[in-house]
């Protein structure tokens, strides 16, 4: 018994110290990691939206627009002019959220989708990040839905990604959602 308690005791000890470092490590990190998502989601914006000098982020409850969906929204402006908007959507795909960054121009088309975190499975829905895939949606209309399907065969679909569907469809339902807030902040 004695055997036992002292075992026990040395893995609460061993478990302890294993917590208590990764406390450390996450706590002297996280700023940091806080940092390069920043920098990251502000190049994805630069990437949906090049022409744009700055981005000013709009509160899009108090537009009225509460998609859960729908994470943050932007104005895109460029010499002192509303240019467009960028949203930054996370539709539910095959392995959790999907990061997806929207550019919209005034004039209602499409200007960049790009595909920040995800946990897709690799060599299918990963193949998301391919510019092959999200490259379809540029310079499409937002007056329609956009759609999937295996061949694209109309200027409001865009082409599934082989074996992965699932992914396919939540982009493009996130890029959807993106469209709708769109109309609801340009009326």
């Amino acid at each position: 018994m004695k055997e036992i308690i002292t075992l026990g005791l040395k893995l609460l000890l061993i478990s302890l110290i294993a917590a208590l470092a990764l406390g450390y490590a996450n706590d002297a990190t996280k700023d940091k990691i806080f940092e390069q998502r920043e920098m990251a989601n502000k190049e994805a914006r630069i990437a949906v939206m090049p022409d744009a000098d700055e981005f000013e982020k709009i509160d899009l409850e108090q537009k009225g627009i509460t998609d859960d969906i729908i994470q943050e929204g932007y104005t895109a402006i460029k010499s002192d002019s509303l240019i467009g908007y960028v949203f930054k959507v996370i539709p539910k795909g095959y392995g959790g959220a999907v990061e997806v960054i929207v550019g919209i121009s005034n004039d209602g088309k499409l200007t960049g989708v790009r595909i920040g975190n995800m946990n897709e499975t690799p060599g299918l829905g990963a193949k998301s990040k391919d510019i092959e895939f999200y490259g379809q949606y540029n310079g499409m209309n937002t007056t329609n839905e956009i759609g999937v399907s295996k061949s694209a065969s109309s200027d409001t679909e865009i082409k599934a990604i082989s074996g992965a569907t699932i992914t396919s469809k939540a982009v493009t339902k996130g890029v959807n959602h993106a469209i709708d807030a769109f109309k609801g902040l340009s009326k």
